[in-house]
């Protein structure tokens, strides 16, 4: 708790012109041609599938790495020098190939200070990791710059069962939804240490699942799935301590909605819902923080349940945990934030569930 790393970034590293959500807003700084990367944990193989992304939102194969535990989630620094994975012994920590998304492990892995990490999140400036423990609690870790090696800085008691997590876009606040006792526990962040100061619980939906985070202008909201009672609760934050105060009543969603996520621009939120199969879609309020949903749920393969947004906003990746493993891929239709589905699904291994590209989650 008492080991410090360097002084916090304010913003990200990309300044978008509306708004900047969280866990995300770098560049992605990765490959050449418009190529990226994004990365699936299979709980059913243990391993991680890698692909490189082409031009038009396509993922290509770009093979797998075998891990000696179940993984559960995922996250990117945004610079995407650093890959992190949670399972159910610690969390690994790799580093990734610049040229072709491969991922070499850490020496130290897996950095273990619980079980279970059912979440991850990098902070804004890519100098912590958040993980949020099965255990009922938060760890911080350093993030050492030059080897993505772990050190915990803190661990803090959260929420019953916490299932996602996220750093606000400032990196002064940090939020975990909490299924089990139907909250959300918020922690301010020190600037020099990335320790965690307890702020509140506040109350949210039925089984609280996925967290996403927006600034825009001077006002940040924090957006929560509900998975039981089926809706997306919205919270306004307060700027000086972190604490939350709800916009409104919460917004319907689909059957059991599970993973949440802004897109860069701070225009458009998107949800993947795992017991109707699909994917709903809302435009965001950028001075208030409401939602507003953009027409019909667009369908999804069987059971969805990671979503992400790769870096440049152009194209949504959800990954099927059912039905045999892979990842449905989406445009994002500029201007509306309309999804068009790219055609046939991506393969993936046995039981997708986290998914992330850099930044995201």
């Amino acid at each position: 708790m008492n080991r410090r790393f360097f002084l916090w970034l304010t913003l990200p590293i990309l300044l978008l012109s509306t708004g900047c959500p969280s866990g995300g807003g770098g560049d992605g700084g990765f490959g050449v041609g418009g190529t990226g990367v994004a990365y699936v944990v299979n709980t059913g193989p243990n391993e991680i599938s890698t692909y490189t992304t082409d031009v038009v939102g396509a993922l290509r194969d770009a093979g797998t790495v075998a891990l000696a535990d179940a993984p559960s989630s995922i996250a990117v620094s945004s610079d995407s020098a650093f890959a992190f994975v949670g399972t159910n012994d610690g969390v690994y920590a790799f580093r990734v190939n610049l040229g072709t998304g491969g991922l070499s492990s850490v020496s130290g892995s897996p950095f273990s200070a619980g079980n279970s990490f059912t979440a991850l999140t990098v902070s804004p400036n890519n100098r912590a990791l958040y993980a949020a423990n099965g255990n009922g609690t938060v760890v911080a870790y350093s993030i050492n710059a030059a080897t993505g090696s772990l050190t915990s800085i803190d661990i803090e008691n959260v929420g019953t069962s916490p299932s996602g997590v996220v750093v606000s876009p400032n990196g002064q606040f940090l939020y975990v939804s909490n299924q089990g006792s139907n909250n959300v526990s918020a922690f301010r962040v020190d600037g020099t240490t990335g320790a965690l100061t307890f702020e509140e619980n506040k109350s949210a939906g039925t089984s609280p699942s996925g967290v996403a985070a927006l600034t825009s202008g001077s006002s940040s909201f924090l957006f929560v799935s509900n998975q039981t009672s089926n809706n997306v609760s919205a919270y306004t934050i307060n700027g000086t301590t972190g604490a939350l105060t709800g916009i409104g009543v919460p917004v319907a969603a689909g059957t059991a909605p599970s993973g949440v996520v802004v897109s860069p621009n701070g225009l458009f939120l998107y949800v993947s819902n795992q017991g109707s199969n699909d994917v709903s879609a809302y435009t965001i309020n950028g001075t208030t923080g409401a939602l507003t949903g953009i027409g019909a749920s667009v369908a999804a393969g069987t059971a969805p349940s990671g979503i992400t947004i790769e870096p440049d906003g152009q194209f949504l990746y959800v990954s099927n945990s059912g039905g045999g493993g892979n990842v449905s891929g989406y445009r994002i239709t500029a201007g509306t934030g309309t999804l068009v589905l790219l055609g046939a699904v991506f393969p993936a291994g046995t039981s997708p569930r986290g998914i992330a590209t850099p930044g995201r989650p």
